[in-house]
């Protein structure tokens, strides 16, 4: 057996016996995928998860990609080539794709789930597949000829990447140098240095497709003047059959050494060096309208990025669990004074069991918030398709049911993204990798790499400050607080239950927690207000939205826990096995209510410390000369 251990089981009740996704499978516009085809769907792809994606993982880090200025060619380990092709073979990707394409449409919290089993598995198999992706949005907004191209993007497994990091301007992306120059045939000759683009090439391509922003001459400064271009490596004589011509004047000058992700091609793209052959570019679209169109690319590469990191986290823990079972050492706590006692299996001592249920609690906990965003994701989607094949923009557009839901997924993203990376990165490494004891350090076990691997989700796509000042200033505040007003109440409904179920003290302990968020984001509100008059009260802010941006996520965590607990505590009561299942397996349900009380006593409880930390900021810290640091 290979690295990866998914939980699919876990996966299951989170979709179908709480937020109860068979309601929308199986009818308009899902009829092809209903519930058995997605439990189908799970269990296959949770094996070729489990065996030949997850078989390259450790070669792949071990003898990573080179690339060869000389050809401009990049090897990388057979094995992980062949991992890749499985998947593509495979075609579970297919879910993902609008049926104009050739694809089958499934309700979003159904591809992430699927999603989620590749990216624990080996995550730059499903970065490596981001054409597919691509190929969708380039269709939506794209002119006749570029949704030819979106198709042959599909039909020819071409790859594609997002250009936005410049070496100078790093994640003030206004900041960018890139130029445009139209050529005044329709196309536009672009000219700069990008870095840190991710998939940029590969033996398996034969064409990359890159969207790159740039600045038309004479565009105003900052993000308002940056345009969307799609830049192919080669130009493409054909639209119907996908003929290849010469290459373009985009290249790869290097390839990436990193401290993990090794297998994921990192490159340096350049365009335009060469004056004789120039970087041919179209305008998205024919519209200017690059930020934006940018960001429905970024906003899937955070959802993505945050379930790569739930992901790794579950089985980390997962792979820590499996070993503290079997791992003999020491005596039972109440009777190590007997020196004749029995050792035992370290599952039996304290503070691994403290360990395990925090990894299990975290582990399970972000899932569940990933698929309840992407629950939000179900009902944007089947609007965009029942309304029309055109792609809406506006959620103004929509009903209000559905225009809420697009609110509420924008104002989770962060906390998917940033919680779920800052919490697994530290979890696998302070929790996960210490289960093992010295044993952790070794690459004997996939958690060292694990922990290499997870780092980069806190980084790219938007560091975690990043993501806090997001989920304040643009997810808050210009939102009028009315997607955080509709969580507080579906939050509010459940801690106002009254069963008697013994969970009374968590939905206490998730009703204070959300005092103690509400109370963090009036404060900042209230800074960020008075900042109009005096500038330097926005600082508070700036030292406040990290602290905020993790609250929130522990909230949202602790609250889906008590609801998944609910579930549980029903069906043991009732003893039934649920939708799906999981009421065959007792243990489990008592683990789900185990963890909820855990959570609302071990970690809810800190968020008075945040509140309390975040009220008192003290702007001083700003006034500080750089050298007394």
């Amino acid at each position: 057996m290979g690295h990866y251990r998914s939980n699919v089981r876990d996966t299951e009740f989170m979709l179908f016996d709480v937020l109860r996704r068979q309601d929308v499978l199986g009818a308009a516009p899902y009829e092809e995928v209903d519930l058995e085809t997605a439990r189908e769907a799970l269990r296959q792809v949770a094996e070729l998860a489990e065996g030949p994606l997850a078989a390259s993982f450790e070669e792949s880090d071990r003898q990573p990609p080179v690339f060869d200025p000389a050809t401009g060619q990049v090897s990388m380990p057979e094995s992980f080539v062949t991992s890749y092709l499985t998947w593509v073979e495979n075609e579970w990707w297919r879910l993902e794709v609008d049926e104009s394409l050739g694809g089958t449409p499934a309700p979003p919290s159904l591809s992430w789930a699927l999603s989620e089993l590749v990216l624990g598995a080996n995550p730059a198999v499903k970065m490596f597949s981001a054409g597919f992706t691509f190929a969708n949005l380039l269709h939506r907004l794209g002119t006749p000829d570029q949704q030819k191209l979106a198709q042959l993007m599909i039909d020819q497994r071409w790859g594609a990447t997002m250009v936005l990091t410049e070496p100078d301007a790093g994640s003030d992306v206004g900041a960018g140098r890139a130029k445009a120059v139209d050529a005044g045939d329709g196309s536009w000759h672009l000219t700069g240095v990008k870095r840190f683009i991710t998939s940029g090439i590969a033996p398996f391509y034969d064409n990359v497709v890159h969207f790159v922003l740039a600045r038309p001459e004479g565009a105003l400064p900052g993000t308002k003047g940056l345009s969307l271009f799609l830049v192919s490596d080669h130009h493409i004589e054909d639209l119907e059959t996908g003929e290849l011509g010469e290459r373009n004047g985009v290249e790869v000058a290097n390839i990436e050494h990193k401290m993990g992700l090794k297998i994921s091609t990192t490159c340096e793209l350049r365009f335009g060096e060469d004056a004789s052959r120039p970087a041919v570019g179209y305008l998205l679209g024919e519209v200017h309208d690059g930020i934006a169109q940018m960001f429905r690319i970024i906003e899937y590469a955070r959802m993505l990025v945050g379930t790569k990191a739930i992901a790794t986290l579950s089985t980390g823990y997962l792979n820590a669990l499996d070993y503290a079972k079997e791992r003999v050492q020491g005596a039972d706590l109440a009777k190590m004074a007997d020196k004749a006692s029995p050792r035992v299996t370290i599952t039996h001592h304290p503070d691994v069991r403290r360990s395990l249920m925090l990894q299990k609690a975290y582990a399970e906990g972000l899932r569940a918030l990933m698929l309840y965003t992407a629950s939000m994701q179900d009902v944007v989607h089947a609007a965009q398709d029942l309304d029309s094949s055109e792609d809406i923009k506006d959620p103004g557009e929509l009903s209000e049911q559905v225009a809420m839901a697009a609110r509420v997924n924008d104002l989770l993203l962060p906390l998917v993204k940033g919680c779920g990376s800052e919490r697994a990165w530290t979890l696998l490494g302070t929790e996960s990798l210490q289960t093992y004891g010295g044993s952790g350090f070794l690459q004997d076990y996939p958690i060292e790499q694990y922990v290499r691997d997870a780092k980069i989700d806190s980084l790219y796509e938007g560091t975690t400050a990043i993501q806090g000042m997001d989920f304040f200033f643009r997810k808050i505040v210009r939102d009028k607080g009315a997607a955080l007003g509709y969580v507080a109440q579906q939050v509010m409904a459940t801690v106002s239950g009254q069963q008697d179920d013994g969970l009374g003290a968590v939905r206490e302990a998730v009703g204070r927690a959300l005092a103690e968020v509400q109370q963090m984001v009036e404060f900042l509100t209230g800074r960020a207000m008075a900042s109009q008059s005096e500038p330097g009260q926005i600082y508070a802010v700036g030292l406040g939205t990290t602290r905020l941006l993790m609250a929130a996520g522990d909230l949202m965590i602790g609250w889906l826990l008590l609801r998944q607990a609910e579930v549980a505590a029903g069906l043991l009561a009732a003893g039934e096995a649920g939708v799906s299942g999981a009421g065959e397996d007792p243990a489990y349900l008592q683990g789900k209510v185990a963890a909820a009380k855990f959570f609302a006593t071990e970690v809810l409880p800190r968020l008075g410390a945040d509140r309390r930390t975040v009220t008192a900021a003290d702007v001083a810290l700003m006034e500080l000369p750089e050298d007394a640091f």
